[in-house]
């Protein structure tokens, strides 16, 4: 596999939805699986904090990455589920996920050391889990916020890039000097960095990186990818400052406000969360939301999303 099979582009943090019976619906996911492909998406990152993997057994985890790489008709599917303390645990979640056949298994960043530890005892970690993966599977990082937020400085990010198996770099800092450090140490090598942060998203672009993955691309993934692929164009700041006034939904009831969104476009899913109580979403919060999606409507047709 080469590097190409991550293209830049727009990689939604998939939603994972369940029936009323707490079960994985996997109709449900088959149809979301599609939404993102109208959206124009690049790839998919399943089994991420937004599927609720920390609320996921591991036979659940590893049957979402298969199902999501089975469906996805072509669309390159990266996968994590690496959420265990324990060393020996966290080797045979990524084992597991890379058996489904998945482009590449992401390693969660606060996995590797907690969170009073030394960037130092980070590294020494990530050397000892890198021995018992096998060299030919595809990596990458996510920056996950649960249960702490590590973000690889710039000298974590470079190590990385330069043992050459990590490819993918979900960037979740939301600091624009932090992510032209990772940028500048990942430049010509096989990793990409892509932010999820629509704040410096547009910067970020300009600056070199790869596209976006993020939270709202469950809600105005055809704006995203038409800011991806057009962020050279000045008429993109408009649509970059509009969209990140309407980021601050994410501060809402989420994920259960991204289903509820996917409703009104026709998705066949429940708004059942384990994360959070469908009821949360109150009838102001739901209006809140039909009025993102006019607004989201209006700039589709403004910037032929």
């Amino acid at each position: 596999m080469t590097d190409n099979h991550f293209p830049g582009g727009v990689w939604p943090v998939m939603l994972t939805p369940f029936t009323k019976e707490n079960k994985v619906d996997y109709r449900a996911l088959e149809e979301l699986i599609e939404w993102y492909r109208k959206g124009g998406v690049s790839g998919l990152f399943a089994v991420c904090q937004s599927s609720e993997m920390f609320f996921l057994s591991l036979e659940e985890r590893v049957e979402i990455a298969r199902f999501v790489k089975e469906k996805a008709q072509g669309l390159p599917v990266i996968a994590s589920g690496h959420i265990s303390d324990g060393f020996e645990d966290q080797v045979k979640e990524l084992r597991l996920i890379g058996e489904t056949g998945v482009d590449a298994v992401i390693l969660i960043t606060n996995r590797l050391a907690r969170q009073e530890e030394s960037d130092e005892v980070w590294l020494r970690n990530l050397e000892l889990l890198l021995k018992e993966l096998p060299t030919e599977l595809k990596l990458g990082f996510y920056e996950c916020p649960y249960p702490y937020k590590r973000v690889l400085t710039r000298e974590m990010a470079k190590y990385c890039a330069d043992t050459g198996r990590f490819y993918f770099l979900k960037d979740t800092s939301c600091d624009i000097e932090n992510i032209k450090d990772k940028l500048e140490v990942c430049r010509g090598t096989n990793l990409k960095v892509y932010n999820a942060n629509t704040a410096t998203l547009l910067e970020s672009l300009r600056a070199g990186a790869a596209g976006y993955s993020g939270v709202m691309a469950n809600m105005q993934c055809r704006l995203y990818t038409k800011l991806v692929k057009e962020y050279a164009s000045l008429e993109m700041t408009e649509l970059s400052d509009a969209l990140t006034i309407c980021a601050l939904i994410e501060r809402q009831v989420y994920p259960v406000n991204a289903k509820f969104y996917l409703q009104q476009e026709g998705v066949r899913l429940e708004t059942f969360c384990r994360t959070r109580d469908e009821k949360e979403l109150n009838e102001t919060a739901g209006k809140e939301v039909l009025m993102l999606r006019r607004i989201t409507r209006k700039l589709e047709e403004e910037y032929g999303g």
